[in-house]
């Protein structure tokens, strides 16, 4: 059995559902530190006129010293959602495909959601859905793992009964496959590809959020991603 491990991110870029549809499992690194300073999991990037767009979710952190990333609550103040919203509308509003997915856009920015890993969680799993990509989801939270470092991902495949762990070729260089070894785990190292596709505004930016390539291209999207 094939796992891979990711942290939840705001609106992923494609390499993320890259390596979740090569994968048999696809483990949510919920229950690790929250990083103190800017992150993946709080903002991700879009397009419009200007060349990028960033929408950033604010959260809470201030003296609440190390969270794990489950127990991070966004921060309701302000009228950020109401921004962001406004700002992603104007950037694809007249993208191919951007109103089948308005809904959902709608949601991520007038729900309030309270756990930050919720509402990245739903945008996750609705994203796995538009690619139909059936790879089973599993909460790191919900396999009671005490270890950490690279012993937490031995634990992790040990618990799931997984021989094969899969990791972006970039990380080879700080991967010691020696130590999976010697549990009888297997490292696969998977190249990311940076899939060109048509979008809006000029010049082709990459590995934006995948919502850039659903919105932009619809059911070819997978296809464009996967080649398949």
């Amino acid at each position: 059995m094939m796992i891979s491990t990711c942290q939840p991110y705001f609106a992923p870029f494609p390499g993320f559902f890259y390596k979740a549809f090569h994968s048999d499992i696809l483990v949510i690194l919920d229950d690790v530190q929250f990083p103190r300073g800017t992150t993946w999991m709080s903002r991700n990037r879009f397009k419009n006129d200007q060349g990028t767009l960033w929408l950033t979710i604010p959260v809470w952190k201030k003296g609440l010293g190390l969270q794990p990333i489950n127990r991070v609550r966004i921060c309701h103040e302000g009228r950020w959602a109401k921004k962001n919203l406004e700002s992603l509308k104007t950037a694809y509003k007249n993208a191919p495909f951007f109103e089948d997915h308005l809904e959902l856009a709608e949601q991520i920015f007038t729900v309030k959601y309270e756990p930050l890993i919720d509402v990245n969680m739903k945008i996750i799993r609705y994203l796995m859905k538009a690619l139909n990509i059936e790879t089973k989801i599993v909460l790191q939270s919900d396999l009671n793992c005490s270890t950490k470092g690279p012993h937490l991902m031995i634990e992790i495949c040990n618990k799931l009964k997984a021989d094969h762990l899969l990791f972006q070729r970039s990380a080879q260089s700080h991967i010691d496959g020696e130590i999976f070894k010697k549990y009888g785990i297997q490292i696969k190292f998977l190249k990311i590809p940076s899939p060109v596709y048509p979008q809006l505004w000029g010049d082709f930016i990459p590995s934006l959020s995948l919502f850039d390539l659903i919105f932009n291209c619809g059911s070819k999207s997978r296809e464009i991603l996967f080649g398949r």
